[in-house]
């Protein structure tokens, strides 16, 4: 994973990257279990699970470019589902195309699984 990225930013840029993180992840996974609140839907079931568990997992960080792009896919599928609704599902598509290129920044599990170590090497 250490590939895809130059660094796992920090400080400002990973702020920035953690709420966009957060905000594409929230509303995706609310939109996804509306319909199992009740809330009725006429978008598919399968497409709306697929979108919760990939923001489940951009919220957390994890595996954040295929998460990204299994979004970003998903939301492409449910705006030509329902093209008369399609712009929200259209914004949150392009946003997690951004997330997939971007990467998941300093706090997330990519980062502690696939960031840069420090090794100490002791003294004798």
């Amino acid at each position: 994973m250490q590939r895809l990225f130059t660094s796992f930013p920090g400080g400002w840029p990973g702020a920035g990257l953690l709420l966009l993180r957060l905000a594409v992840g929230v509303s995706v996974v609310l939109e996804g279990v509306a319909g199992s609140w009740g809330i009725p839907h006429r978008d598919p079931a399968v497409l709306q699970w697929l979108a919760a568990e990939a923001g489940t997992l951009l919220l957390l960080g994890l595996w954040t470019p295929l998460t990204g792009a299994l979004l970003a896919v998903a939301e492409l599928a449910l705006a030509l589902e329902r093209p008369e609704q399609a712009q929200p599902h259209l914004f949150m598509g392009i946003l997690a195309v951004c997330l997939a290129m971007l990467g998941p920044g300093a706090w997330s599990i990519d980062a502690r699984l696939f960031g840069r170590k420090r090794i100490e090497i002791p003294d004798r």
